[in-house]
């Protein structure tokens, strides 16, 4: 078998029409994590690789009209760390973190871990709670996609063979939200999840839940949210009855998958086990947060 022809454009343009002209059988290279196993391990054969690595403008991250753009190719450690991710993020800055370990950390990136659209990744959760909106480019322009609609199965994504994901776009949570990303690993810290879930949280001074957002990763074939039992938690207290109530309905709903993580018994289990903890975290800190803007006003 050959070795894959290897390119290296200069701009988005350049990489688009090298992706359209091989038809579906080139890949595109950003931080490599996942694709140089799959290379090694002979999942897949390219006929071509194009590699990101000289395309400017797709490293930043930016602050514009309450939204964080974040490049393509920001890395999971330059997005957990960033003080505009921590500062507006923080449940993403968490779920970046605690990526497999420093070398994968370092290497992978935002636009590729949601191209690849692996189910056992800890960033897609977090993003999905977010709301965040995924921009690609291919030989028919621009477009911009949900990312609850830009992740459909297992490994499967809308793009097009010949579009490249240039940037994430995710709404700045509001001041008096609190949120948490847990994750669960059942046999190293630093494997991919067994679980793992994202929740926002934002509620008045008197307990009463005004925003709920919950997104279950890892436990079945893409990110899971229920916006229907997330709204049915908005407009009463967020007890722990009502947290209950989420967490039984994500265990009952969730299809789980069964891998060398866990069983499909021992997911659906887990779901419940931490999706309660998350809400529960992030209750906390949404009452901490309502708590500091009190103060803040009395002094």
């Amino acid at each position: 078998m050959s070795a894959p022809a290897v390119f290296f454009p200069r701009t988005v343009a350049e990489a688009v029409e090298l992706l359209d002209a091989y038809d579906g059988s080139a890949k595109l290279v950003a931080g490599g994590t996942a694709l140089t196993l799959m290379l090694q391990q002979r999942l897949v054969s390219p006929e071509a690789l194009v590699s990101l690595r000289d395309v400017p403008g797709l490293g930043g991250t930016s602050v514009e009209g309450g939204v964080v753009r974040l490049g393509a190719l920001v890395t999971h450690t330059q997005a957990a760390r960033h003080a505009l991710v921590r500062a507006h993020l923080p449940v993403a800055a968490t779920a970046f973190s605690l990526v497999g370990n420093a070398q994968v950390r370092a290497a992978a990136t935002v636009g590729g871990v949601l191209a690849e659209a692996d189910y056992a990744s800890d960033p897609p959760a977090a993003l999905l709670a977010l709301d965040a909106e995924v921009l690609a480019v291919g030989p028919g322009g621009e477009r911009r996609m949900p990312i609850a609609e830009f992740l459909v199965g297992f490994y499967q994504t809308t793009l097009a063979p010949e579009e490249i994901v240039t940037r994430v776009d995710v709404p700045a949570l509001p001041p008096t939200a609190g949120s948490a990303y847990l994750k669960h690993t059942s046999r190293s810290h630093e494997d991919r999840p067994c679980v793992g879930v994202a929740a926002v949280v934002r509620s008045d001074g008197d307990g009463t839940c005004r925003d709920l957002r919950v997104a279950v990763g890892a436990a079945c074939d893409r990110p899971l949210r229920l916006v229907d039992v997330e709204a049915g938690a908005v407009g009463s207290p967020l007890d722990d009855a009502a947290v209950e109530a989420v967490a039984t309905a994500y265990a009952e709903r969730v299809d789980p998958v069964a891998d060398v993580r866990g069983s499909a018994w021992y997911r659906r289990e887990m779901v419940q086990v931490w999706v309660r903890r998350a809400v529960h975290a992030a209750r906390r800190a949404a009452e901490h947060t309502t708590n500091d803007q009190r103060e803040g006003a009395v002094l």
